[in-house]
């Protein structure tokens, strides 16, 4: 869940090709599952639970706006940790953006619903997304976009192998806030 209690800020992250991805296997009694129609209102009950939305109608639109028109690569992309009752617990998206004139691989909206955290779920669905998105763009740089409130998620891309990235021009944006990010996140006790 975002931590809103402290300042807010944006968070470029960069995995290098060849940097080795950590296997980090989901405890029992969970399983990976794909896309499927319908699970968008899975995908929104999950962004709404760790308060990436504030209602589950916003995050239904921003799906349905941003990643519906491409129907065909959420079902080889778009990834969930279910219950062996079938409920959703987890998502996270292998996904890419355009940065300057290239199209770079992205993890996007990784997420994992409250009553869920703290089991490995979230090591386990970036390892897994990961993984996945080598398969699919080959052993590339991937890129991440987060922020300061989610300083505990911070903490499991470093450990898959991310670093913050002072790289200008991701997603159009200049990243001026390095240095901030870097300073922070040591003064909070996130090891940069």
């Amino acid at each position: 869940m975002l931590d809103k209690s402290v300042p807010y800020m944006k968070v470029q992250m960069k995995r290098d090709a060849g940097t080795p991805i950590p296997v980090f296997d989901l405890p029992d009694g969970f399983k990976f599952s794909m896309y499927k129609s319908g699970d968008e209102k899975s995908w929104a009950k999950i962004e709404t639970s760790v308060l990436e939305f504030d209602d589950e109608l916003d995050a239904l639109l921003f799906f349905q706006q941003d990643f519906m028109p491409y129907t065909q690569e959420l079902t080889r992309r778009c990834v969930f940790v279910e219950t062996v009752d079938g409920a959703k617990a987890a998502t996270a998206t292998a996904w890419h953006e355009y940065t300057g004139v290239r199209r770079d691989p992205w993890l996007h909206w990784v997420s994992v619903r409250p009553e869920y955290q703290g089991l490995g779920l979230g090591k386990a669905i970036v390892s897994y997304v990961m993984r996945l998105m080598r398969d699919i763009e080959g052993d590339r740089d991937f890129y991440l976009s987060t922020q300061t409130w989610s300083h505990t998620a911070i903490r499991v891309y470093l450990k898959a192998g991310f670093y913050i990235t002072g790289e200008k021009g991701l997603r159009g944006r200049e990243n001026e806030a390095y240095p901030q990010n870097v300073e922070f996140l040591r003064n909070i006790g996130v090891d940069t």
